[in-house]
């Protein structure tokens, strides 16, 4: 993949986190996570797409009405580096980190996150 793509992958990444709608946020779960994809965080390891839709839906209740953003994507080979934030549009973010993730195509294949301060 070359750089524009991973970042619009990053940006298809976050707009999961964003979508309150299930069928539009399980369709971009589908289109960004390969269907044998992990993600790891501090607080859970969830193994395939459907389990990682699962607990991103169940996060978000942690932050209504925020947004998340992310920062400059970093890629080469098969790997993915980027920060990220959440909180009031427009507010200092509450809580932030950064992401790496390892490609398998052009989907993420293993997703680890990481909390500042955590």
């Amino acid at each position: 993949m070359n750089r524009n793509s991973v970042t619009q992958l990053v940006g298809k990444y976050i707009a999961i986190w964003n979508e309150s709608d299930d069928g539009a946020r399980k369709a971009l779960v589908d289109e960004v996570f390969a269907p044998n994809a992990t993600y790891t965080d501090p607080n859970i390891t969830a193994e395939g797409a459907a389990a990682i839709g699962e607990y991103i839906a169940a996060a978000q209740k942690n932050f209504t009405g925020m947004l998340f953003t992310h920062g400059a994507v970093l890629t080469h080979h098969d790997a993915v580096h980027f920060a990220w934030e959440v909180g009031p549009t427009g507010g200092a973010p509450v809580v932030s980190g950064f992401d790496v993730a390892t490609l398998e195509g052009d989907r993420i294949s293993r997703l680890y996150g990481f909390f500042n301060g955590y």
